[in-house]
């Protein structure tokens, strides 16, 4: 059965307003880009770039490597795409060896991506493939012989294929890396290192993330040459090499989403500004773009602009601390879920989930679930009823922090509070996408104050407290929260048993199918005897 179709991963950029989509950018063909790609974008709907895309396609066009780090939804994934597909345009591929390779660290981004490229690379005559785990290797083997333009894959069923000899990367002319640091803290980074060895050394590498700090150092520092680096977007803390080694001694980083299982010498430029923010909201600074590159290395700390070590955050963004009881807890959460609209819960272990969803469920409320420990279809059937509606509430763990685009989710909640502020603004970053406004609640019992206190800090996110409990009028018109029906919704995704297999002859099989012994007739022996006198030897003996 065919998986349903992944949505794009930056379908925000045919929402967002001319105005706040441009901001004073070049339109895309400004940027060096074909005429025919800028009208295949155009067919989408998208007609100018956003500030990420404006900074780096110039130089990746140019062959440059380059570090970018710009928020969620600020349009990495074409920010790279487009300029790749440019640059593999001319020979086709031979089969089991691509021209050029994207990394990412979770199936779900991998397909996404794919989906994003898909019209550009035609367009061109790419031909795309992506390799996952979760999905038949063996059907992945076969595409691969087909031919592969642009590879897009994780890097455990790379080096799996790798291994197979189903793949070789010696032809491999530019390569991303996507969500590097989260590579590194899901435990991908040998991997990575072993995939980036067997790439031609004069290849064109480049590394995007919403964060860019020092669990990436290793791999800028062997591989990147002199890379021009650019940080757009408003920013949050700041991580910079030193700051990040310094805090980590302070608290330990844990990685809990792990278990489940993103020109010229050196000027700074700012392209445009987005409003700063007021009241609660993540932060005041307003959206500029840096870029810095040059002969140093960006690890060196010199000629780095602060900005470009920072959390990503969004001041569109508004935080709240909902402060409840323990014993409220647990009908506040069910509350906030009933309401109108689209609503992602995130959780820190897959237990955590799955328990979550069957409360919900019970109580009424269109719920479903995404972790790691699902199936790869299973995962894709969730994504795909979380996007249309179907069900529009999705809990998830921190798998879903990452890459994960989904248009028109306003409302985020930690309903588990996250470790570490890198994944607290990642998952914020699920809304307020491309412009829009969007809430972020986390949940707070009194044995959680001090850890939320902590982790806002850290994040240098603005957090309102309230004080709410279950039926709260104040907590209706933060949240939209309101009474679940009661009414339990069985299994979103009921597995339905196959058919018995009916009888080659069925009038034969009814004929004879316990028909009765008839007076005088002797019952029809089935046992196999033995040849006669057989016993009287075998006894004699």
């Amino acid at each position: 059965m065919p998986e349903p179709k992944q949505r794009a991963t930056e379908p925000e950029q045919r929402d967002a307003t001319p105005a706040r989509r441009a901001a004073g950018a070049q339109p895309f063909a400004e940027l060096g880009l074909p005429p025919i790609l800028v009208q295949a974008l155009r067919r989408n709907g998208i007609e100018s770039p956003f500030p990420i895309q404006t900074a780096v396609i110039p130089d990746i066009l140019a062959g440059r490597d380059v570090l970018g780090r710009a928020a969620t939804g600020s349009g990495k994934t074409l920010a790279f795409g487009l300029p790749m597909l440019v640059n593999l345009r001319g020979a086709p591929a031979a089969p089991g060896t691509p021209r050029g390779l994207i990394l990412a660290p979770t199936r779900e981004l991998a397909i996404q991506i794919e989906a994003a490229l898909d019209e550009p690379a035609l367009s061109q005559g790419i031909r795309l493939a992506s390799v996952v785990g979760g999905l038949p290797i063996k059907k992945q083997e076969e595409r691969l012989a087909r031919g592969v333009d642009l590879l897009i894959a994780t890097p455990g069923r790379l080096t799996d294929l790798i291994g197979r000899r189903a793949v070789d990367l010696s032809q491999v002319r530019v390569v991303t890396v996507d969500e590097a640091d989260h590579m590194a803290e899901l435990g991908f980074l040998p991997q990575l290192t072993a995939v980036l060895n067997r790439v031609p050394a004069e290849a064109q590498k480049l590394l995007f993330s919403a964060t860019l700090d020092e669990m990436i150092d290793t791999v800028v520092e062997r591989y990147m040459r002199t890379p021009a680096e650019h940080s757009v977007g408003p920013t949050g803390a700041p991580v910079d090499r030193t700051t990040a080694s310094t805090e980590s001694s302070d608290s330990p980083r844990t990685a809990s989403h792990a278990r489940d299982i993103d020109e010229s010498d050196s000027t700074t430029t700012t392209p445009g500004h987005a409003p700063g923010s007021t009241g609660t909201t993540a932060a005041s600074a307003a959206a500029g773009a840096t870029s810095v590159s040059g002969g140093k290395s960006p690890n060196s700390g010199e000629g780095a602009p602060t900005g470009s070590r920072r959390l990503a955050d969004s001041p569109a963004i508004t935080h709240y601390a909902l402060h409840v009881r323990r014993s409220d807890k647990r009908m506040v959460v069910a509350e906030i879920a009933a309401r109108d609209g689209r609503t992602l819960l995130f959780v820190r272990t897959q237990y955590g989930a799955d328990k979550l969803v069957k409360r919900l469920r019970e109580a009424g409320i269109s719920a479903i679930g995404l972790h790691g420990g699902k199936a790869q279809n299973h995962r894709a059937r969730t994504l795909a009823a979380f996007a249309d509606g179907t069900a529009p509430v999705l809990v998830a763990t921190d798998i879903a922090a990452r890459g994960i685009h989904v248009d028109g989710i306003s409302l985020v909640v930690h309903v588990d509070p996250p470790a570490d502020p890198k994944d607290y603004l990642h998952r914020a970053g699920r809304t307020a996408r491309a412009g829009a406004a969007g809430t972020v609640v986390t949940i707070v019992t009194p044995d959680d104050r001090e850890e939320a206190a902590l982790l806002a800090r850290r994040a240098s996110v603005t957090m309102t407290d309230v004080e709410v409990r279950s039926g709260d009028t104040l907590l209706a018109e933060l949240t939209g929260a309101r009474r679940p029906t009661g009414r339990a919704l069985g299994d979103p995704f009921p597995v339905t048993a196959k058919p018995a297999a009916a009888p080659k002859d069925p009038k034969a099989a009814t004929q004879t199918a316990h028909r009765p012994t008839a007076r005088g007739e002797s019952r029809k022996h089935t046992k196999k005897r033995g040849k006669p006198g057989s016993t009287r030897h075998s006894s004699s003996r």
